[in-house]
């Protein structure tokens, strides 16, 4: 039985069977996947896979239990390298995130920036999306690191960190009726406007509808994307009223007036997680840092080793989580 066998098994099986896209996803061609499969068959005594033609149809009962431990066992041999290449001192490697647009766009590139300094010789890749689609990167392994927003519901099985907290503000056109309250807006002001915003989630609860169900409000939702430059450039066209994250208002756009919605919906946590069972390499533990300070290699140590997640609950009391806004600055938000 080799490594590579159970590579093979393993790809299959998250690819929905498709031997082919199995073999692109490992750069190998589907001859060599389907014949390392037949030979681990026939050296288990067992049929992994149930066949029509050329095609697998289902994973046996035996063949499911086997895609099983091997996913336990390929991920410990991965554990097993990182842990060398730690040692070793081995700063090689590519660090795959998936995120958002907002944390992409605003957030992210001075980490990256300094990440790039300090590690010239690991690769970055960025994934972008939905936290629906963050959690199906999880699930086929295509990224290491997620920086979102989504609850327990979508990430269940990462260990995830909190880096800092943020609002949404309210984004009008500089002569918007909302411009000339002297008061701050409510829910009620919003509803009575059509609104743009983000897309929301299908497999969790959208806080956003929530805070208008609560007073008894539905929402005119006229048009979403997960892009808030796209948001934007809808508002300035007169579509809507916008409502985004706070990071995403730009100072020096004098087109939009940025209100502020303190109050009206939860403030929002934003985190970085990784897998529970994934051993880090050294600069993964400085790129956490360079996202969030708090989150120093020693007290990420800690939080991985924490022996229960009620003493990791304990460990994450002590920190004061920061807020962001504009550049990370405090927002130019007109109070009224």
């Amino acid at each position: 039985m080799k490594l590579q066998q159970l590579r093979y098994v393993l790809a299959v099986a998250e690819n929905g069977l498709n031997i082919t896209a199995a073999a692109e996803r490992l750069h190998t061609s589907q001859p060599a996947v389907s014949k390392q499969i037949r030979q681990l068959e026939d050296e288990l005594g067992l049929k992994l896979f149930i066949r029509r033609g050329k095609s697998l149809t289902e994973i046996t009962v035996e063949g499911r239990e086997v895609v099983e431990r091997a996913a336990v066992i390929l991920r410990e041999a991965e554990n097993i390298r990182r842990i060398a290449q730690n040692i070793n001192k081995d700063n090689r490697g590519l660090l795959s995130i998936g995120t958002t647009h907002t944390q992409a766009r605003y957030v992210l590139p001075r980490a990256i920036a300094k990440f790039r300094k300090d590690y010239p010789d690991v690769s970055l890749s960025l994934h972008q999306g939905t936290s629906e689609q963050l959690a199906d990167m999880v699930e086929a392994k295509r990224v290491e690191f997620v920086i979102a927003t989504g609850g327990d519901e979508l990430f269940p099985n990462l260990l995830r960190l909190p880096c800092y907290r943020w609002d949404r503000v309210i984004l009008v056109p500089a002569e918007h009726p909302l411009t000339k309250l002297d008061r701050p807006a409510t829910l009620h002001d919003l509803a009575a406007h059509p609104l743009v915003t983000y897309v929301f989630s299908e497999r969790g609860e959208s806080s956003f509808r929530s805070a208008f169900e609560r007073e008894g409000l539905t929402p005119e939702v006229v048009f979403t994307a997960r892009d808030a430059d796209v948001i934007k450039t809808y508002v300035r066209l007169g579509m809507g009223v916008g409502v985004v994250a706070a990071m995403a208002v730009d100072p020096a756009d004098k087109a939009l007036v940025a209100l502020s919605a303190a109050g009206l919906f939860p403030r929002v946590t934003t985190w970085i997680g990784f897998r529970r069972e994934t051993v880090l390499r050294d600069f993964m533990y400085d790129f956490i840092a360079g996202f969030a300070a708090h989150l120093d290699p020693w007290a990420v140590r800690r939080l991985v080793q924490a022996e229960s997640d009620e003493v990791r609950e304990a460990l994450l009391d002590e920190f004061v989580l920061p807020r962001r806004g504009a550049d990370g600055a405090l927002l130019p938000i007109i109070e009224r």
